[in-house]
């Protein structure tokens, strides 16, 4: 009741502004008598990837809460596991407004964000202050600034900054939104990148005395070749896991919808198939070597499970959640 009412209410505003208002009182109302609200019990669905024991394979993805601010709250929703960031090294504001753009009658959202963000060190203060101890994974990214051939760098720095507070971190490679930054899943700038992050993965568990997974995140835009490149340089680098899929630039399915051809990344019901697919190729090329998060518009139980079915270990949402609410969570753990 509380989710349909409060939808209706933020459908009437910018896309934006409706994000901003509901961050604001998630962060304020977590661990408070307000968080009645969504707070809901699930049964445990539990589930061991990456070494890591999931209390159940639904995930928040990466975006919704940027900056680490709500965690708390998303964990008394249900969720199995909370992604955050993407993080840059430097705050940035991201690309111009208006960035968002719902559409309704396909489900979907187009966003052309650009990493905004207010920055790594911030965003682990606020994860060193939360209160719940679900599974936190941090996705890092590059300034947009930052030219492509250096964008290592920036990764290395963010790893470094949140290693220690992570259950897992996501390198996010897929983003439409920061001009250059997919081609990095490419070739021997993957396989520089990749073994870069490896090395400084082994200094940092010395140094911490844990190890902290290390998973790529792709996009749905990729051929059945790249696909099978990705896969191999993800085998021979012996990284922990995969996220398929970031948003897609395709337009297939919104061709008529008012925003159709506003520029950005389409996420949401349009691009489960191409999503699922791209599970798909990944499971036939690593065989369970290198697990894979199932992402892209998983709007009900059986989305999910077409996501598992296709090889994926667990799944998240974002768009889904934005329609449907908490209440997606409990479908799909309920289905399991």
């Amino acid at each position: 009741m509380f989710f349909s009412l409060s939808q209706k209410l933020m459908f009437q505003l910018d896309a934006e502004r409706a994000h901003e208002m509901a961050i604001s009182f998630l962060k304020k109302s977590a661990n408070t008598p307000l968080a009645c609200a969504y707070k809901q019990q699930l049964i445990n669905k539990p589930v061991n990837v990456f070494g890591i024991d999931f209390k159940n394979p639904v995930g928040l993805a990466a975006g919704l809460d940027k900056n680490g601010e709500c965690v708390d709250a998303f964990d008394a929703m249900g969720f199995g596991f909370v992604e955050v960031g993407t993080i840059t090294p430097r705050a940035q504001p991201g690309n111009e407004k208006p960035r968002i753009f719902r559409l309704k009658e396909e489900q979907a959202i187009i966003n052309r964000m650009g990493f905004n963000n207010k920055g790594v060190d911030y965003l682990v203060e606020q994860v060193k202050n939360r209160q719940s101890n679900g599974i936190l994974g941090i996705n890092i990214g590059k300034n947009f600034d930052t030219p492509v051939e250096q964008g290592k760098d920036d990764y290395l720095l963010c790893m470094d900054k949140v290693y220690q507070h992570a259950s897992y971190i996501t390198v996010n490679i897929s983003s439409p939104n920061t001009p250059g930054l997919r081609s990095l899943q490419y070739g021997e700038a993957l396989d520089d990148l990749l073994g870069s992050l490896k090395e400084k993965q082994a200094a940092l568990a010395k140094i911490h005395q844990k190890h902290v997974p290390v998973l790529l995140k792709i996009a749905p835009d990729l051929t059945a070749e790249e696909v099978v490149q990705i896969s191999d340089s993800l085998l021979r680098h012996k990284m922990e896991g995969v996220i398929a899929t970031n948003t897609t630039l395709s337009r297939e399915g919104v061709e008529n919808s008012t925003y159709g051809s506003q520029a950005g990344g389409l996420s949401g019901r349009p691009v489960a198939q191409k999503s699922t697919q791209v599970v798909q190729l990944l499971n036939d090329e690593l065989k369970g070597q290198c697990p894979i998060i199932g992402v892209g518009g998983i709007d009900s139980a059986a989305q999910a499970q077409q996501k598992f079915d296709a090889g994926a270990s667990l799944v998240q949402v974002y768009t889904g959640f934005i329609y449907k609410g908490p209440e997606l969570i409990k479908e799909i753990v309920l289905s399991r």
